[in-house]
Parts: structure tokens; C-alpha cells; sequence
């Protein structure tokens, strides 16, 4: 009961914050401030973001963006993590590993979007190797100090009750780093997003919602531009509340390591 009333009070705070700012900014719209053209009223994106459901396009390119968002993704996942968790437990491996990332992780991922577009052309390829460097990073340091900042003496203690190298693994080190690891995880998907709507603006794709943001801002069609935007929003949320939530309340809250946010 008291985790169900948790999530409706949550959800009420949520929805309040979203109606207070969609009242200021139908206010602002309406105010005459702004033309409408640039700042349309909350109805008319609405009959936009509506138009584009029911014709499927902007399903369809949102299909586009989440197949580089998630592949990007995942790409870097499978490289950063094992390697963060080998940092935090081999010297040699951090010592050769770290001076790279803390070189490359300041120059920003869309940088590479002319480098990328010189080696291999428009297309896919360039959104998903920007995501993947966009995402590798966060990755990588958060499993790398999850791994470092497990309490030494939980390592001891399994270590005196006689827990073999991948007990210790399993048992200890994953489930320790674990709350650092989610949080890697959750800044990688965001780091992802902002990567490749740039990277379908300046790779001048033909599908995926940066491209309908740019396309839309070459007409003047913002509401078309909001209507993405909300879009982008609305799985940024469902990706929050049901991918990582339900992770975090697999894991970590499972364990009592961390403490819901509601």
C-alpha cells in the first residue's frame, strides 16, 4: 500500500510540474509576445503531434532515431562496461585506459560528425558511431568508480568466508557497483539523445526526428518542431519510468542500497 501510494504521489507531482508549465507557456503564446508562427499555441501542436500519429510519420521516424539511439547504445555498453569493471580492478588496465578517456571525453561527440561523414559517407553509420561515443564515456567512469568505491571490507569478509574470484564477482563487486552502473546507464541514454538529434542535423539524414526538427525550422513549422520535441520527451519518460526503473527496482532497491526517488 505504502509503495502504491509512493508512485501516486509521484505521479501527482509529476503531472502538477507539467501543468504549471504548460499553463506559462500558453500564456506566453497567447500573450502576443511572440508571432505565432514561432510560438504556436499548445492546441495547434497538439493537432500537429495528432496529424503526424495518425498518418504514422512521426512514428516512423522515431522508429529511425530510437534504432541508432538504442544500437549506438548498446555498442557502447558492451565495450565500456566490461572494460570500467577491468579498470577498477587491474592498475595496468586503469593506468593505460584513463589518461585516454580523460583526453577524449572533453571533445564534444558532434565534433566528429565531419570526421565521421568523411570516413563513411551519410547514413546510419555516422548517427550510431556518434551516439556510441556520446554514450561510451559516462559508461565507462561510472563502472569504473562503481567498482572502485565497493566498501573494502564486504571484499574481506568474502574473502574470509572463503568466496572464490567470480563469487566475489557476482556477489560483491557487481552488486556494489551497481547503483554507479544505472547511473552510467541513465547518463548514456541522455548523452545518446542529444548525440544523435545532432547528428541527423548536421549528417542531413532523411529519417529520424532531428531531421523533421531541422527540416521544420528551414519552413518555419513550429509546431512541427514541437510536436517532435514532445515526442523525444514522451520516450525519454517511458524509457525513465519503465527500462530504468524497473532495473533499479530489480537491483538496487531490491538490495536496500538505494532509496526510491518517489
Amino acid at each position: 500500500m505504502s509503495a502504491a501510494l509512493d508512485r501516486a504521489q509521484s505521479a501527482y507531482r509529476g503531472g502538477l510540474a507539467l501543468l504549471v508549465a504548460a499553463a506559462v507557456y500558453e500564456a506566453l503564446a497567447r500573450s502576443g509576445a511572440f508571432p505565432p508562427a514561432l510560438l504556436p499555441t499548445l492546441p495547434k501542436v497538439a493537432a500537429t503531434l495528432v496529424n503526424q500519429l495518425l498518418d504514422g510519420t512521426i512514428l516512423e521516424h522515431a522508429a529511425f532515431t530510437l534504432y541508432r539511439v538504442l544500437f549506438g547504445l548498446a555498442l557502447a555498453v558492451a565495450v565500456a562496461l566490461p572494460l570500467g569493471i577491468l579498470m577498477g580492478r587491474l592498475r595496468p588496465v586503469e593506468h593505460f585506459f584513463l589518461p585516454l578517456a580523460s583526453a577524449l571525453m572533453p571533445i564534444p561527440s558532434l565534433a566528429w560528425v565531419p570526421v565521421f561523414i568523411l570516413w563513411f559517407g551519410l547514413g546510419n553509420t555516422v548517427a550510431i558511431l556518434v551516439v556510441f561515443y556520446a554514450a561510451l564515456f559516462p559508461m565507462l567512469l561510472n563502472a569504473w568508480s562503481g567498482v572502485r568505491a565497493v566498501n573494502p571490507l564486504w571484499l574481506r569478509a568474502a574473502d574470509a568466508m572463503g568466496a572464490d574470484e567470480r563469487a566475489l564477482f557476482w556477489k560483491v563487486i557487481i552488486p556494489g557497483a551497481s547503483p554507479f552502473i544505472i547511473t552510467g546507464l541513465r547518463q548514456a541514454f541522455l548523452r545518446a539523445w542529444i548525440a544523435v538529434v545532432g547528428a541527423e542535423m548536421l549528417a542531413a539524414s532523411d529519417w529520424g526526428l532531428g531531421w523533421v526538427i531541422f527540416d521544420a525550422k528551414e519552413f518555419l513549422n513550429t509546431d512541427v518542431m514541437l510536436a517532435s520535441l514532445v515526442v523525444i520527451g514522451c520516450i525519454g519518460f517511458v524509457f525513465e519510468r519503465l527500462v530504468f526503473g524497473s532495473i533499479e527496482r530489480a537491483t538496487v532497491m531490491r538490495w536496500g542500497m538505494v532509496r526510491s526517488a518517489a
